[in-house]
């Protein structure tokens, strides 16, 4: 059997982009780097499931749309110098922690490690 090629690891991965994924009801993230201070940041906004399974805005109920349609305000910002301290900050510690769902926090993983290489080499991050 010959070795998974990078151009089938990246087919595979856009197969499995496009399953089904459950919000996490303790809210989503966006993640942006910082390169006058060269960290990464993850602005943390809460919503509610609506019973279609649409993020909501926990105060007017709107469906929130992925396209940004209004501004809305940041619940925290965790800041931090390398994907790791941010991943730490947000799962470790008292808490309470602002994911309660394990496939959230390996998505949140997979994009730190990249918004940290964007950092590392100046190249655009761009969110998954």
């Amino acid at each position: 059997m010959s070795p998974f090629t990078a151009e089938q690891r990246r087919s595979l991965d856009e197969g499995l982009s496009q399953r089904f994924i459950a919000l996490d009801p303790a809210g989503y993230f966006l993640i942006k780097i910082d390169r006058e201070t060269g960290e990464l940041i993850a602005e943390h906004y809460s919503n509610a499931i609506d019973d279609r399974g649409l993020a909501t805005d926990p105060d007017t109920g709107e469906v929130i749309s992925c396209k940004g349609a209004g501004p809305r305000s940041a619940v925290a910002i965790y800041r931090g110098r390398s994907a790791k301290e941010l991943g730490m900050a947000l799962t470790e510690g008292d808490g309470p922690h602002p994911l309660s769902c394990l496939d959230h926090a390996l998505y949140l993983g997979r994009e730190l490690q990249k918004a940290e290489q964007a950092l590392e080499t100046g190249s655009p991050y761009i969110q998954d």
